[in-house]
């Protein structure tokens, strides 16, 4: 067995070593990289998070990339697997925040359902979220009711979606998260990476396994990226930012106009978002912006880049064609781009790609 985990460990902490621990045979963690799906820095850079992983059960930690992570639900998914896939997984193991849902039984219905569920898809209206399309497809052909505040459940469906289109003999297993949900702030054994990221500074040891190696690498928040935010909004004409990935006329405008009135990021996304524009989608826009992301921008699936990887892990890799050192002929050269720019959030981050090699855990 080849289980596949895709994670962001943003940090790492028990309920993640939990979610190992439920996969079986070999482990391969598709993590993503310096930057989260939801638009945000990672608070430790990919090397800690992923030789956390490999201390607490990973057997390889291969990269996610930046165009890749930095998206929504359905195309993070659909990237991640056609990685994965590529890696020789026949298992997908991930955590959801419900019991009763048949993920494999979902994956059938979107393989023989799939096109009248996008035709369903593309009647509903403009002013919804695509998060809330896809919450009322699913809703349309399967029953199922759920909130916008179980983002776990939301990528199941994500990656039951691309499973089901890119290679349905993959076995999905769904992992019931344990303790706290995913926007709760309260420390426990099984603290959430939300609550973790508001207590730092704290002493985690009971919350996260590898404590010390978090407790003693360069930390970073969005707040270290505001004023170069700023300097951006504030000198790009509007033409400039509709020449950035998913910025439209609407968004630039607007964009602009907030900047001269908020103080934080946090103010800013409030001041953007509406029904339309979530507030993960407004933070993945200005993560955009602020890497400089072309709207001619699309996905070329680089070889594999593998952040570490255990005895065994070492030796699945052998069959594949993977990049275990990034060079001047590295085919991913945005990732590259979004990593120099993270590096700026933390004088004392090392550098994250050349020179660097596999971390073995053996």
């Amino acid at each position: 067995m080849i289980s596949g985990v895709i994670a962001e460990f943003n940090p790492f902490h028990n309920g993640h070593r939990y979610l190992l621990s439920q996969a079986s045979g070999l482990k391969i963690v598709l993590m993503s990289g310096n930057w989260m799906q939801r638009g945000e820095p990672a608070i430790v850079d990919k090397w800690v998070r992923a030789k956390m992983a490999l201390e607490n059960g990973a057997d390889i930690v291969c990269e996610l990339p930046f165009f890749a992570s930095v998206q929504s639900a359905d195309y993070f998914a659909r990237y991640a697997i056609e990685l994965l896939v590529d890696l020789g997984i026949n298992q997908l193991v991930f955590g959801t925040d419900t019991t009763s849902v048949d993920y494999q039984g979902l994956k059938h219905l979107y393989q023989t359902q799939e096109k009248e569920m996008q035709a369903f898809l593309a009647t509903l209206p403009d002013h919804l979220s695509y998060p809330q399309k896809t919450q009322k497809m699913w809703e349309k052909f399967t029953g199922i009711h759920f909130d916008g505040e179980t983002p776990n459940h939301i990528l199941g469906l994500a990656y039951t979606k691309a499973i089901a289109s890119i290679c349905p003999q993959i076995t999905l297993q769904a992992v019931t998260r344990v303790g706290a949900g995913f926007h709760d702030q309260a420390l426990s054994s099984f603290a959430s990476a939300t609550a973790i990221r508001a207590h730092v500074g704290q002493d985690l040891s009971d919350v996260m396994p590898s404590f010390e190696l978090f407790q003693s690498a360069p930390k970073v928040t969005w707040s270290a990226y505001f004023a170069l935010l700023q300097y951006k909004l504030t000198s790009s004409s509007i033409i400039e930012l509709i020449d950035i990935f998913q910025v439209n006329e609407e968004l630039a405008v607007r964009l602009k106009r907030e900047i001269k009135r908020v103080h934080t990021i946090d103010d800013l996304v409030n001041q953007v978002a509406t029904k339309r524009y979530t507030k993960a989608r407004v933070r993945r826009i200005l993560t955009y912006i602020l890497v400089n992301v072309s709207h001619k921008q699309a996905f070329v699936k680089p070889k594999p880049h593998i952040l570490g990887f255990s005895e065994s892990g070492q030796a699945h890799l052998k069959k594949f064609d993977v990049v275990t050192k990034v060079g001047k002929s590295y085919e991913d050269s945005l990732t590259l781009q979004a990593d120099e720019i993270y590096k700026l959030g933390n004088p004392n981050l090392a550098e994250q790609n050349f020179g660097r090699r596999p971390i073995i855990i053996k």
